[in-house]
């Protein structure tokens, strides 16, 4: 350890985006509360006013700010960016191992720079898969290539696990932890929470939207916008919110297609406290995001995943997801049934959550201590 014998194992932890946020603050917390444990978080600031809006909840301070977001940025420009400024605080802090998460921009570029100074890295989230190189995009890219190189891989699942055993992933590395996007919850979901926003759809059926991927711009995006303004039109007691993501082509797409109706509410990116609360009280969750299929099953919520394939098949499995694709026609059929048969909508709204048990930051922070003491021991 670097600290010497008995010294606390430095844990870097680093991430860039609300999602990664969202997910690693619980593990953040639990970890700073342990003697075993010396931690630093490092913020790349892929995102800046949404993480901001994630950190302030948990209460969760960067050491480190990269602070590497700019307008009209690529994924050249992230890339660029954090592999360039991640180094000096590398090199300063100088930590046992470092904790990145997921699939993002900035979780792969991590990896790299550790892989390049020969610094252990931790994946949590690890081992999801389309095996589709470029579904979704360039999210299977950057969870492979931190597979390759990562020490410990904390999975989500048995599935995760075995497909990184597959891949030739060193079996003493892996762990099935369940996912912390449910460990998330117990900090937001909130029994006395109110908004105008509920008070606007407290008459009706409210229906929570989120659509952005790379991979849904253009038809896509337009064909599911036009399935939802269709079942509006069709449903007088159907409400949809829409928390809008921040790229201009979503930002179109819905002006076009989904504004100028009364029931269809489009308002800027909700922070997580009131999304995971709007989402607790919801009737059902139309999505192509990632993290919301691990955590409305917790609270009992269907949700129709507006992609063509998704990397966790678990919750179809389980039957709290159902895959729609971004037909127009499927989705509104599906969409449709879901509203106009209780009994289908009672069979996914009571299925299991596949993805944990809200228990999934002990059981990390219980295998860093382990792996920690092993180290130690093998330095002796």
């Amino acid at each position: 350890m670097s600290g010497g014998p008995g010294a606390p194992m430095r844990v870097l932890v680093v991430f860039g985006t609300r999602p990664e946020a969202i997910k690693m603050c619980p593990l953040v917390l639990e970890l700073k509360g342990r003697p075993a444990f010396d931690v630093s978080v490092c913020a790349t600031g892929q995102h800046l006013q949404m993480l901001r809006q994630v950190l302030d909840c948990f209460g969760v301070v960067p050491d480190h700010d990269l602070a590497v977001m700019k307008a009209k940025q690529t994924l050249f420009d992230v890339t660029t960016g954090i592999l360039t400024a991640f180094r000096p605080v590398l090199e300063a802090s100088r930590p046992d191992l470092v904790l990145v998460h997921g699939d993002t921009t900035t979780t792969f570029t991590a990896a790299l720079a550790c892989f390049y100074l020969g610094i252990p890295v931790g994946h949590v989230e690890a081992g999801l898969r389309t095996h589709d190189l470029h579904a979704p995009f360039p999210e299977e890219f950057n969870r492979r290539a931190v597979g390759i190189v990562a020490d410990l891989n904390f999975c989500p699942t048995e599935l995760a696990r075995r497909n990184l055993a597959g891949e030739g992933a060193d079996p003493a590395g892996l762990v099935v932890t369940g996912n912390t996007a449910i460990d998330a919850l117990e900090w937001t979901v909130r029994r006395d929470y109110s908004h105008p926003l509920l008070d606007w759809a407290a008459d009706s059926r409210l229906v929570l939207l989120t659509a952005h991927r790379r991979e849904s711009l253009g038809e896509p995006l337009r064909s599911m916008f036009r399935a939802i303004r269709r079942i509006v039109e069709e449903s007088p007691d159907v409400k949809v919110l829409y928390p809008i993501h921040m790229n201009p082509a979503v930002r179109q797409a819905a002006a076009e297609i989904l504004e100028g109706h009364p029931r269809i509410r489009i308002v800027e990116p909700l922070d997580v406290l009131d999304f995971h609360n709007f989402m607790a009280r919801s009737t059902l969750i139309l999505t192509d995001s990632g993290g919301i299929q691990e955590e409305a099953p917790s609270l009992g919520k269907p949700v129709l995943v507006m992609r063509d394939r998704t990397e966790r098949p678990e919750g179809i499995a389980a039957g709290t997801l159902k895959l729609v694709g971004t037909s127009e026609e499927t989705i509104h059929a599906e969409f449709r049934r879901l509203l106009d048969d209780p009994a289908e909508y009672a069979r996914m709204a009571r299925a299991s959550n596949p993805y944990g048990d809200g228990r999934a930051r002990f059981r990390i922070a219980d295998a860093l201590e382990a792996w920690g003491a092993r180290r130690a021991e093998g330095a002796r």
